[in-house]
């Protein structure tokens, strides 16, 4: 029988709690001694760079250490109510703090209080300190026990319960829980020895009494190493799953029909796209189901490496098919892959739901008996009554675009009438959203990983300026000549607007003004989120095919379709995207020969400065390192990416060691201990605390 762990005593009957203040702190989430534990600070101010009263002079910007001697409300003549205190450190030295527009603060800060506080010095009437921070050390009476270069911890609080006050809960209690939780340390030694991150004892006296803020971090980065090893181990037993537990198919490198698509290309592959053929062969050649993600930026060339994966199944004997978003992506998938093929003996076909009575009834006649090789289509191709007669490959393009399930749905559709026997395909899933290597080993942990880093030569260049919304009049002389010489462009804007009637109110507001006061010689067509789907398809088809000259959108067109025509781009508020987002809709030009132009209108001083980063690059891989560092993963990932785990210690900016390692740990003991009987507290804490991501895994 296990014995009780006094970190799961309640949290009431820890030193210093009761009944009462156990109910306050259970708005915090705290209900154990262990949640008191991992209550760690949520920033630390540094009093180990101090400035002496006495020496503080007008303009300088300090930290300062004082005791609340005086303190009131002061009104003004404007009606402006300013909270000053008067405070004194140990040296005798006083100066004047005031919180202008603050009177609240009178409640919050008492006489007798130390103070910690970091601001600037302004002169007024003598030298006046204005706070930009401030935290309470100590309250009237108490020893602080502050000295010259230690780090103060600053804990999340709740009304009823200072930090203050969990402060002197956690340094009351500490050292009998942590004595507790070094039993608790689980994660494998080797581990620990490469990444050089302290037990977990450690750690935590490291976040809780940090002698520096170097280490505080040491500790939070032995946290963030068991919070990404257990998602790792998670995603290593989602890949085993999909990869071993079924049976694969081992594809013979035959050649045939790879020979010939090689010989036809009126190009040559990049030595990143012949990486990732390797990578995709060897995948292809073992008897286990390939699971595989390929990442690669816009015009990188991921379609015709898909389409070598599936000469190679084709080859074999078995078909291949490729899932698209819309019904205008998979024509132009079907059309383009159709004119590579042509020479060969490959049919391709295309299901949509569009389609005809008798021409559905024709295509599915092609997939059920095998003389279509390659299938193009929508998630028409995953409903019911579509049979395949081998399918070895499912390919599915922009995968964020379809839902878990869909992509499972097509991977599964594997039911051999040829043989009369079930097979289950390879699956590789492609992306066009470069995402920072940290993102996408979290994201698609279970999934095997290939890089196109490098795009084609023979791609029109893409020049990006930023532009103010004074400028407007002569960018949109810029746009009228270009369309005067039989260029398109786009015009969009973001979604701004809570109401969808409001959005659609404004977005056709802009059209009407557009059409009759800016461009009134040209053809215009609005694209929205709100359209109907079958309207959508109309403008883009419209647009596509040259009836359109400017095309107003939002970002609805940020995955859509080939108009290598098109030549100009005007952002909106460009301030109000992220930088993969602005990276992400450019894309959409240059997809011709002819030099295309991105122009970005900002009024947004500090925005501004940060879409410059557009303008220096072209690479969507540091593009978006770059966002991910300047606007914070819970920021950039938060809304669009569902499958993001919520970390409360590590940092994608700044962690990809810790989860390199972390995935490679993981994986090892899935290779070699698959059902963690040797393993059984990893296998303990996995069941416990990540049994919803298990299941996410096992039910898509």
């Amino acid at each position: 029988m296990r014995s009780f762990n006094p970190l799961d005593r309640d949290i009431q009957y820890v030193k210093g709690v009761g009944p009462r203040r156990a109910k306050l702190l259970e708005r915090l989430g705290l209900r154990t001694a262990r949640d008191l534990l991992y209550h760690t600070p949520r920033r630390y101010e540094d009093a180990s760079t101090l400035t002496r009263i006495g020496a503080l002079q007008p303009g300088m910007d300090a930290t300062i250490v004082g005791r609340v001697t005086s303190k009131g409300v002061l009104p003004t003549r404007s009606g402006l109510r300013i909270f000053n205190a008067v405070v004194k450190d140990d040296a005798g030295s006083y100066i004047e703090c005031a919180w202008p527009g603050q009177p609240f603060l009178d409640r919050v800060i008492q006489k007798g209080d130390l103070l910690l506080l970091t601001g600037t010095v302004r002169f007024f009437h003598g030298k006046q300190f204005h706070p930009r921070e401030f935290t309470t050390i100590a309250g009237a009476g108490e020893e602080s026990g502050l000295g010259r270069g230690q780090v103060f911890p600053v804990y999340p609080a709740t009304e009823g319960v200072s930090h203050r006050q969990i402060r002197q809960l956690v340094a009351t209690n500490l050292d009998e829980l942590l004595a507790a939780v070094a039993e608790e340390d689980i994660l494998p030694q080797a581990l620990l020895a490469e990444t050089g991150v302290p037990r977990l004892a450690e750690a935590l006296s490291l976040l809780h009494r940090p002698p520096s803020l170097e280490a505080a971090e040491h500790g939070r980065r032995r946290l963030a190493l068991e919070e990404l090893f257990f998602l790792q181990l998670v995603h290593a037993l989602a890949h085993r799953e999909a990869t071993l537990a079924l049976p694969g198919i081992a594809f013979e490198p035959r050649g045939t029909l790879v020979r010939q698509l090689y010989r036809s290309l009126p190009f040559k592959l990049t030595r990143a796209q012949r990486r990732v053929l390797a990578e995709i062969g060897a995948d292809m050649a073992s008897p286990r189901r390939m699971n595989r993600l390929l990442q690669g930026d816009v015009g990188s060339g991921k379609t015709v490496v898909a389409l070598f994966a599936a000469m190679r199944a084709i080859e074999n004997g078995y078909q291949a098919a490729l899932m698209a978003p819309t019904e205008i992506l998979a024509e132009q998938h079907a059309r383009s892959l159709a004119a590579l093929l042509r020479g060969t003996d490959v049919e391709v076909q295309l299901l949509t739901g569009r389609m005809g009575a008798a021409r559905r009834r024709e295509a599915l006649d092609w997939i059920s008996s095998g003389r279509a090789g390659l299938v193009v289509g929508t998630h028409a191709l995953i409903q019911e009554g579509v049979e395949f007669y081998r399918l070895g490959l499912a390919v599915v393009d922009e995968q964020h675009r379809f839902g878990v399930r869909q992509r499972l749905a097509l991977s599964e559709r594997g039911e051999s009438r040829a043989a009369g026997a079930r097979v289950h395909p390879d699956v590789l899933v492609m992306s066009a959203t470069p995402i920072p290597r940290s993102l996408a080993l979290t994201l698609y942990g279970d999934l095997d990983i290939s890089v196109i880093d490098e795009r084609p030569p023979g791609r029109g260049r893409v020049r990006t300026v930023i532009r103010r919304p004074q400028q407007l009049p002569a960018v949109y002389d810029f746009v009228a000549s270009e369309l005067s010489s039989g260029r398109q462009a786009y015009m969009v804007y973001p979604l701004v607007e809570e109401s969808e009637s409001l959005l659609l109110k404004a977005a056709t507001e802009e059209l009407d003004r557009l059409r009759e006061e800016v461009f009134p010689s040209f053809k215009l067509g609005l694209l929205h989120g709100q359209l109907p789907s079958e309207e959508k398809e109309r403008v883009m088809r419209a647009f596509a095919a040259g009836e359109l000259d400017l095309l107003v959108a939002t970002t609805v067109v940020e995955v859509g379709i080939d108009v290598p025509n098109a030549t100009v781009m005007v952002v909106q508020h460009a301030e109000r995207f992220g930088l993969s987002q602005l990276h992400q809709l450019r894309g959409r030009i240059g997809r011709g020969a002819e030099t295309s132009y991105c122009i970005l209108v900002s009024d947004h001083g500090h925005g501004s400065e940060r879409l410059r980063v557009l303008t220096r690059t072209e690479d969507g891989f540091r593009i978006a390192e770059e966002d991910l560092r300047i606007r914070g993963q819970g920021d950039l990932f938060g809304a669009r990416q569902s499958g993001l785990p919520a970390f409360r210690w590590a940092r994608l900016d700044s962690d990809l060691d810790l989860l390199s390692v972390a995935r490679h740990s993981a994986r090892a003991i899935v290779d070699s201990d698959p059902e963690l009987t040797e393993h059984p507290a990893l296998k303990e804490t996995l069941e416990r605390s990540y049994a919803d991501r298990v299941e996410m895994f096992r039910t898509g």
